[in-house]
């Protein structure tokens, strides 16, 4: 028996040396999400980890569009991976700049805390470098696991990014690849794979929203002030547009998509006041494309089981 036990040991070192990991097939994963998560029955305490892809904006606007009682804290850096929060001895990039406003809180000590209801993943991207050199699948386990060791019902979410306006592969064709094959088939897939998390990760998908309102939008030739994918991205007041971060608008749009798969409810279908964090206003969009962001959330929202979302027909 002690043979057996050792030659097990041995095989697992060797096979994790040579670069195996453990993961889950497509199958396992998906059983994963077969039965979806209840909607909340009250407003939510939400925990942001991540960097300028969470920026300050996003949980602002969601914590508008919730309504009262909502609150969110968070622990932000400069493209900073999951793996730099969790350990102490790893810098996180611009943590002082990023974190000097009233909302910080310690992320260590907040999901150990127990307090939160929601924990919201952001990993650094390009994805592909984050996966390989920084561990990704493992950092996800390792904040689910201390989240749910806190709070058992706590619900854990993946929030899905997107990369550089300019990819030599395509944007829109990154988005589509990516889900599956990093995403789901690398983070989730090994970050599960061990079974000790508690409970699935769910998934935020705003990467699959801004793909899907970009191709509707541009079969369109624009709606409103939403002209084209750049459109959803800033430009300076030099007129330089940035590559992956995101407009007034794109961020609306990614906090419109929080709102749906957190509430489990569509999001507002009309225009909405919303304050920014520099105290300046959303600048207003038409009923029009308000009604289309609603609808394209959604839509991705109720046919993504990994939302943890009721589906449509379900």
């Amino acid at each position: 028996m002690m043979l057996k036990h050792s030659l097990k040991y041995l095989l697992a070192f060797a096979l994790t040396a040579c670069g195996w990991h453990k993961s889950l097939d497509q199958a396992e994963l998906s059983a994963l999400y077969t039965q979806p998560l209840s909607p909340p029955d009250k407003p939510l305490r939400v925990f942001h980890i991540g960097h300028s892809l969470v920026n300050k904006d996003i949980p602002m606007m969601l914590e508008q569009l919730a309504g009262a009682g909502h609150d969110h804290r968070s622990q932000l850096g400069w493209g900073a991976s999951l793996r730099s929060h969790w350990e102490p001895d790893v810098p996180v990039n611009g943590f002082e700049v990023e974190n000097a406003h009233p909302r910080f809180q310690d992320a260590r000590q907040a999901v150990d805390s127990g307090q939160f209801d929601v924990l919201i993943l952001t990993e650094a991207v390009e994805i592909k470098d984050s996966i390989k050199h920084h561990d990704s699948p493992e950092y996800i386990r390792q904040w689910a696991r201390a989240a749910r060791k806190a709070n058992p019902k706590t619900r854990v979410y993946l929030y899905e990014l997107w990369h550089e306006l300019n990819d030599p592969k395509g944007w829109l064709e990154r988005l589509d690849e990516d889900l599956s094959l990093y995403w789901e088939g690398v983070l989730l897939a090994r970050g599960l794979a061990h079974g000790d998390t508690g409970g699935p990760v769910y998934v935020i998908p705003a990467g699959q929203v801004m793909a899907r309102l970009v191709r509707e939008v541009e079969a369109r030739g624009g709606v409103d002030r939403l002209r084209s994918r750049e459109d959803l991205f800033y430009i300076s007041d030099e007129g330089k547009r940035d590559m992956i971060h995101l407009s007034a608008l794109g961020n609306y749009l990614v906090a419109l998509t929080h709102y749906a798969v957190l509430y489990h409810r569509p999001p507002p279908a009309e225009p909405q006041t919303i304050r920014l964090v520099d105290g300046t206003l959303l600048p207003a969009i038409s009923p029009e494309l308000a009604r289309l962001m609603s609808e394209v959330i959604w839509s991705v929202v109720t046919s993504y089981p990994k939302t943890g979302v009721a589906q449509r027909g379900s």
